[in-house]
Formats: C-alpha cells, sequence, structure tokens
C-alpha cells in the first residue's frame, strides 16, 4: 500500500474513532457532516480521502486520538476529540474553509478498541483476532503488520504523515497524555534529537516522569519519562504549572534533568517566568517545541472537567502568553491538548466552560503553528 492508501485504512474519517452503534451515533454523524460540510454519510468518506491526499501539501495536520485507556482511575478523556471539534465549529463555523486556505489538514481520527491501548501490551493471539475486527477487507498479508491499538496506530498514522510530508506540524486531539507518546517518538524518527534540537515544553499539574505504572511501560503516568529519554535527559523537556508531585522540584530536576517551573512561581511572577523559560530554551539551543498541553495545567477553577483536576494551576491567559511566546520566539513544531474529559465536570458549567477553553489553547497553537 501507498502511505495514503494505509492512512485510509488506519484512520477514520474526523470525528469518527469512537465505535457507536446507537446511543451517541447521530451526534456522531451529524458532527461529521458540519466537518465536512457535507449532506450524506458517503460524502464524508469522500471529503476524508481528499484530506489524505492534500498531506503532501499541509503545513498542519490535525489528529484526533479519542482514546483515554492509557488514563487513571477517572476516564472521560475519550470524549474530548468530538467535544472539542463540536465546539471549535460553534465557535468558528468558517473553520473549515479557513483551515483549508491556511493549509491546515484534519486528517481524522484514530479508530479506537476501548480494550486496547499500546501492540507491546497484546498477544499475537489477540493481535490476529483485531485485525480481522478493523481490517475485514484488507488481504491478510498485509493486514498482519497493521497495529491496532490507538497509541500503535497514532504512531504509525504519524510515521506515515512524516513519510508524504517530513516538515509538517501535527496538532493531536486527545485522549488521556498517553496519546502525547506517538507523536514525540514520530517526531524522534523524522527530527533525530541528535541532530536537531527540539524540545517538549508541557503545561501539566503533573510530572508524568514514571519509569512505568504498575507494570504498564506506556500510560498518562509514564510518556513524559520516556519522551525525556529521547533526549538524552539533556534538559529539553520543560513542565510547566507541575504542582501534584510525591516528590520535591529538586527529585525531578537532579535525578532525569527535565526542567521544571511550578505553578507557584508562575503564579508569583508571570513575565519573570515566562522570560526564564524561553531563556532556558534558547540557551539549550532549541529550535522548536513540541508544545504538549494537559488542560490540568490550567487551574481547575477554569477546567474542572478532565480525569485529575488540581486546584492553585495556571492561569488561561498565562498559557496563551506562553503559547505565544514559543511560537514567536522559539518555533513550535507540534501541539496537543490533552485530557478534556467533558463528562467528569462537577459542576453545571463544567464541561462548557472547559471544552471551550481547549479550544482557545487550539487556536492559539495553531496559530502560534502557522506563525500568526
Amino acid at each position: 500500500m501507498t502511505p495514503i492508501e494505509e492512512l485510509a485504512v488506519l484512520l477514520r474519517p474526523a470525528g469518527g474513532g469512537l465505535h457507536l452503534v446507537s446511543t451517541g451515533r447521530a451526534e456522531q454523524l451529524a458532527l461529521q457532516r458540519a466537518l465536512y460540510q457535507v449532506t450524506s454519510d458517503e460524502a464524508v468518506q469522500e471529503k476524508h480521502l481528499e484530506a489524505l491526499a492534500r498531506i503532501g501539501a499541509a503545513r498542519v495536520v490535525i489528529l484526533g486520538v479519542p482514546s483515554d485507556v492509557g488514563a487513571g482511575f477517572r476516564r472521560g478523556a475519550n470524549l474530548g476529540p468530538q467535544a472539542i471539534r463540536a465546539r471549535l465549529l460553534e465557535d468558528q463555523p468558517d473553520f473549515p474553509v479557513r483551515a483549508a486556505e491556511l493549509g491546515v489538514v484534519d486528517i481524522g481520527d484514530v479508530f479506537v478498541v476501548p480494550q486496547l491501548l499500546s501492540d507491546d501490551m497484546l498477544s499475537e493471539a489477540q493481535k490476529s483476532a483485531s485485525r480481522k475486527a478493523l481490517y475485514p477487507h484488507v488481504p491478510a498479508d498485509v493486514a498482519e503488520r497493521l497495529p491496532v491499538s490507538p497509541l500503535s496506530i497514532a504512531e504509525r498514522a504519524l510515521d506515515l504523515v512524516f513519510q508524504l510530508n517530513p516538515t509538517v506540524k501535527p496538532f493531536v486531539i486527545g485522549g488521556d497524555h498517553s496519546t502525547a507518546w506517538p507523536v514525540a517518538a514520530a517526531l524522534a524518527r523524522v527530527r533525530p534529537p541528535s541532530k536537531e534540537r527540539w524540545g517538549i515544553v508541557q503545561p501539566d499539574a503533573h510530572t508524568d516522569l514514571l519509569p512505568e505504572r504498575l507494570g504498564i511501560r506506556m500510560c498518562f503516568a509514564t510518556w513524559s519519562y520516556h519522551a525525556n529519554e529521547l533526549f538524552g535527559r539533556d534538559g529539553r523537556l520543560v513542565q510547566v504549572g507541575t504542582r501534584a508531585s510525591r516528590h520535591e522540584r529538586g527529585h525531578w530536576e537532579q535525578s532525569l534533568g527535565v526542567r521544571q517551573f511550578w505553578a507557584e512561581e508562575c503564579l508569583a511572577k508571570p513575565e519573570a517566568t515566562l522570560d526564564a523559560l524561553v531563556a532556558h530554551l534558547k540557551a539549550g539551543g532549541v529550535t522548536g517545541v513540541y508544545f504538549s498541553n494537559d488542560i490540568d495545567g490550567t487551574d481547575e477553577r477554569f477546567a474542572d472537567a478532565t480525569g485529575t483536576p488540581e486546584p492553585g494551576g495556571l492561569e488561561p491567559d498565562f498559557v496563551v502568553e506562553l503559547i505565544r511566546r514559543l511560537g514567536r520566539e522559539v518555533g513550535i513544531v507540534a501541539g496537543d491538548v490533552m485530557e478534556v474529559a467533558p463528562v467528569l465536570g462537577p459542576r453545571p458549567e463544567s464541561q462548557r466552560q472547559t471544552v471551550g477553553l481547549a479550544v482557545r489553547y487550539l487556536d492559539e497553537t495553531l496559530r502560534a503553528m502557522l506563525g500568526r
């Protein structure tokens, strides 16, 4: 298969990554028709294929990964991509047209089997069974090479995107924060960290720096550890808004070589903190960052529809100014918004407030990636 043909097998049209049969299916189809500005489900499929064909000329690609399999005890981030796209269309009805004009291509969703996370956790028998379910019309000798789990599918899809367009910038709509790992892994192959000085800036209440959690190598609590290993622990992983940790800041910085800006210093001296963060990146020769934005980095007053909301966090205006300064002064080579779980908000206004903020962050990050 060509890269585009394989992507057409691996991905579903935007908004179609959740397996729905009855409950929620009508809403899903309505969103897809609105996203693609068509009136039939067949036309949705055609528009998706047209979008894949535009990857080679794209400046930014958007990928949804509606998986919360890598989350903790509170789930619901699988609903994030659909909610964010729906709110984006509500706030900006002309977004599909403007995106096309700017070279932003929504390449669709990873289709998620909600009991799977990563192929390296599966038996051969399970992979075989899942391939039969996911790829029934693909020849067996081809299907046996295809991934079946959301993290593995996302990673392969991004590898294919980079084959078609090595300089394109991906933006992922998550999903729990484990869905950032495929972005970091694929970037490391197309932009080897030993040759190109890119880094990661991660607003997050938590460090996500465990090497494993309950024997699981890759999940929401471990992805940053493994991303940091890609850099050789040289300070190119920068975490912002940290405040929920079993250890003091010195433990992480001294043992793993990360750079952290804890929430209290961001709140106390926002401008000085931004200056110090940008200066740190420049001193390390960083010429572009993957901006991986866990919504719980923002204070729970503004974003409590998430799996692990935390008080004492970042102000939205601070995060927006961080995005803008990174775009102007360093460059953003990839972005995301993660851990939006619309159904988990405890207040009547929680969902609308949190999803609205996620759309604001998405919009600002896209603008920074495009140099606007």
